[in-house]
C-alpha cells in the first residue's frame, strides 16, 4: 500500500469511527449529566431510580384505569409521592391513590387532587411558568442548593419537596411565597436537622 493510500484509508477509518461515536455522544453526555445530578442529590442512587419508576408506573396504571376522568400528576421524591390534579369525584380521587399505592415501594403519599373540572391549557402553562420563576428565584438568591428542593405547581399552589435543613426549607418557602401569582405554598419536606 502506498503512503498516500495508507493516509487516505486511515482518514476514512477515523471518519467512520467519529461518525459512529457521534451517535453515542448524547448518551455519553447524558450519562455525565445524570452522574453530576446524582452526586449533588441528597437521595441515594436507589431512591433516585425508584422515584422515576414510581412516577412512570403509577401514571401508566392511573391512565389505564381512569383515562380521561382525571388530570393527574405524580411526583416522587425519596419515595414520598405527591398526587396533584383534578377529578370529578371523590371515588376517582380515592381510586387514583389506590392505583398509586399498588405500585409499591412508597414511603408516604400526599393526595392533593381536587374535585372539580380538569385544568385547561392556560392553567397548566401558567403553573409551568410559576415553577420556572420559583426555580429561577432560588438560583438567583443562592441561599441554598436549588436542586435540593423539588418545586411542583398546581392551580397556583406551590408544593415543595426535598431533603433539606430547616433553614433551607424556610428560605425556599419564603422565596416561593413571595413570588407573584403564587396563592399558597405547601411544605412536604424531609428534614436533616
Amino acid at each position: 500500500m502506498t503512503p498516500t493510500l495508507r493516509i487516505g484509508a486511515t482518514a476514512l477509518l477515523l471518519s467512520g469511527l467519529l461518525l459512529g461515536l457521534s451517535a453515542c455522544a448524547p448518551l455519553i453526555i447524558g450519562g455525565a449529566v445524570t452522574a453530576v445530578a446524582l452526586a449533588e442529590d441528597r437521595r441515594s442512587g436507589g431512591a433516585f431510580v425508584d422515584d422515576e419508576n414510581i412516577e412512570n408506573r403509577a401514571l401508566l396504571k392511573i391512565k389505564t384505569r381512569f383515562n380521561d376522568q382525571v388530570h393527574v400528576n405524580i411526583t416522587s421524591y425519596n419515595r414520598h409521592v405527591l398526587i396533584t390534579g383534578e377529578t370529578a369525584s371523590d371515588a376517582v380521587k380515592r381510586g387514583v391513590e389506590e392505583e398509586l399505592i399498588s405500585v409499591g415501594g412508597i414511603a408516604r403519599v400526599y393526595n392533593e387532587m381536587v374535585i372539580g373540572p380538569q385544568a385547561g391549557v392556560i392553567s397548566v402553562t401558567n403553573d409551568s411558568r410559576l415553577t420556572a420563576i420559583v426555580k429561577t428565584r432560588y438560583l438567583e438568591a443562592n441561599r441554598f442548593q436549588a436542586n435540593h428542593v423539588k418545586v411542583v405547581t398546581e392551580a397556583n399552589v406551590v408544593y415543595l419537596m426535598g431533603i433539606v435543613k430547616r433553614s433551607e426549607a424556610d428560605a425556599a418557602t419564603q422565596l416561593a411565597s413571595t413570588t407573584s401569582g403564587v396563592t399558597r405554598v405547601v411544605r412536604l419536606f424531609e428534614y436533616l436537622d
